[in-house]
């Protein structure tokens, strides 16, 4: 069953009587990685956790290419993700338990993940132990051993040192390569220009612009863009 395209047709979420996602329209094909901008507040990370079904929409409908939504295709990614009290090992290979998958294959799996993210020598290690970047790139690791059709990517560098976001960018073009669509967000508007084949902007709980990057950055439609990328909208927004 496919997942795309995926259509957003008058999405909401309104805890408590406040619009965080306010009638929000997109389509999005399978391919490339898509980045989410927007000023603190625009829903950018409210909408992500709806994708992948942490949180119940208050109105509207996720349309997942005319089939229903499956979370074995969707995984996400935190800005600080949750490490368990173990090894790398066990941490990469954890979401293969639940696709049935042995434990020696998913241990032999893992190690090879490892490898590709380059934590392989620590494998043994605590994985509680490991630094920012390290952690992230671990979590990564272990989503994309699951391969996923569909992976959303919550601020992944936020706060990340230089090394650390250059780690974890070549990752992510590596999982796309490998097929799987990114649903990104960022404050980084120099990571957007490197990784983004398209620009979603939200403000106000709405999609504001959805342009391919290059158009967005050289040629944007809406003023909130503009100011946007002029850094005059203001990052914190008032309720």
């Amino acid at each position: 069953m496919s997942l795309f395209p995926l259509r957003l047709r008058g999405l909401k979420f309104v805890p408590n009587g406040r619009a965080v996602l306010d009638g929000v329209e997109l389509a999005l094909s399978g391919d490339g990685i898509t980045i989410v901008l927007g000023p603190n507040g625009a829903g950018k990370s409210v909408l992500l956790r709806t994708l992948c079904g942490l949180l119940t929409p208050t109105g509207g409908q996720i349309d997942w290419g005319g089939g229903g939504f499956d979370g074995l295709q969707v995984g996400m990614v935190f800005q600080h993700p949750a490490m368990l009290r173990a090894s790398l090992l066990e941490n990469v290979s954890l979401g293969l338990r639940s696709r049935g998958v042995s434990r020696r294959a998913r241990l032999a799996q893992g190690e090879a993940m490892l490898a590709r993210i380059g934590l392989f020598e620590r494998r043994h290690d605590n994985a509680r132990r490991l630094s920012g970047g390290e952690q992230q790139r671990l979590a990564l690791g272990r989503v994309w051993l699951t391969r996923p059709r569909l992976l959303l990517l919550d601020e992944p560098t936020a706060s990340l040192d230089p090394s650390g976001v250059e780690a974890v960018e070549r990752i992510v073009r590596e999982i796309r390569t490998e097929g799987t669509k990114i649903v990104m967000t960022t404050h980084n508007l120099g990571q957007a220009t490197r990784l983004a084949d398209d620009i979603v902007f939200l403000a106000g709980g709405r999609v504001r612009e959805h342009a391919p990057v290059r158009r967005f950055f050289t040629q944007p439609a809406s003023a909130e863009a503009k100011q946007f990328i002029q850094g005059e909208l203001p990052w914190h927004v008032a309720f």
